[in-house]
């Protein structure tokens, strides 16, 4: 009796160490402060930027009106990529998720890097796997725990505001490219033999 009781008790203290540290790992995007300002300027106004080439200048800082415990809330900051609502259509899975271990919407990363009291900027130059879309950029301030508790974005609560659109490279980019490197190389070569043909037709020609 004495083993039942130890193993049930046993059982319940593993169950609810399980269950207090499911908890600490979840991080709902609903219960983060709107703490930082974050600014995404594309280096093009106007003009769709190219996956691989264009440029973004991202730049954030902890708000003046924040309302979490100051700087010392702040371990590191975590910027990504976020989809806008434009290039959710037909595409359930980029709409946020309110549990950010489960969201899709924001799945680039664009650096990690320990938090700094002063504005940070950096110049990011867009990856080439980027498919096309149009995106706005969002940070997290991740606290000592490394969990997210405080987050800012480039664009509105709506996300309707300061977007971007990316031109991707994609596979049907990548197979015209390929079939016109090969149609040159075939050019190339055919060339190259008629010139070798005509010149041993002048060289038999000059032996007669």
């Amino acid at each position: 009796m004495a083993i039942q009781n130890f193993l049930f008790a046993s059982l319940l203290i593993f169950s609810s160490i399980e269950s207090n540290h499911g908890a600490t790992e979840v991080s709902l995007f609903s219960n983060l402060e709107n703490s930082l300002e974050v600014t995404a300027k594309p280096m093009k106004d106007g003009v769709v930027l190219e996956a691989g080439k264009d440029m973004v200048r991202i730049t954030w800082m902890l708000k003046s009106t924040a309302k979490v415990d100051g700087d010392a809330a702040f371990r590191t900051v975590e910027v990504k990529l976020c989809y806008a609502p434009i290039s959710q259509v037909d595409r359930p899975w980029r709409k946020t998720h309110n549990e950010i271990s489960k969201d899709k919407s924001c799945l680039h990363k664009i650096v990690s890097k320990p938090y700094d009291k002063i504005p940070q900027s950096l110049n990011w130059t867009i990856e080439r796997d980027i498919s096309t879309g149009t995106y706005f950029v969002r940070a997290y301030g991740i606290g000592v725990n490394g969990q997210e508790v405080a987050y800012g974005q480039s664009t509105d609560a709506e996300k309707t505001t300061n977007l971007f659109g990316v031109e991707g490279i994609s596979g049907r980019h990548t197979s015209l490219d390929v079939a016109s490197i090969c149609f040159s190389v075939f050019s190339f070569g055919s060339l190259l033999v008629f010139l070798v043909k005509e010149k041993r037709k002048v060289k038999l020609q000059q032996r007669k």
